[in-house]
């Protein structure tokens, strides 16, 4: 396995893309920590997806766009794991608007939450 002895943060892992990023990383032989900011259900479908694997997870809930919730996200996935080798920065928001009637803070909320 590629990933064995390794700890991979994905971001937006609880739905998607970041959900089948997750797993596959699981199947490489990483653990796993989960991030969602409103999905908790998906997140423990991930986290079932990476047990299944024969990997850990862990679940942590997480706003992205909130600085001291990012800084919480990875002291406690260290303190939980030990360590973190691999950030797959996947979760981001959708907004849907035609993009003409964007509104530039929409646009600035969209661009760093990402």
């Amino acid at each position: 396995m590629k990933l064995e002895g390794k700890v991979a943060l994905v971001t937006g892992s609880s739905q998607g893309i970041g959900q089948a990023i997750a797993a596959r990383l699981a199947q490489e032989g990483a653990d796993i920590v989960i991030d969602y900011r409103s999905h908790r259900e998906g997140a423990e479908e991930t986290l079932a997806k990476v047990e299944a694997t024969g990997r850990s997870g862990f679940i942590v809930k997480a706003d992205l766009g909130v600085v001291s919730e990012v800084r919480q996200l990875i002291e406690s996935s260290i303190q939980h794991f030990g360590k973190l080798d691999v950030l797959v920065n996947n979760a981001g928001i959708e907004k849907n608007a035609d993009f003409g009637r964007y509104q530039k803070q929409i646009m600035t909320q969209c661009l760093m939450s990402t």
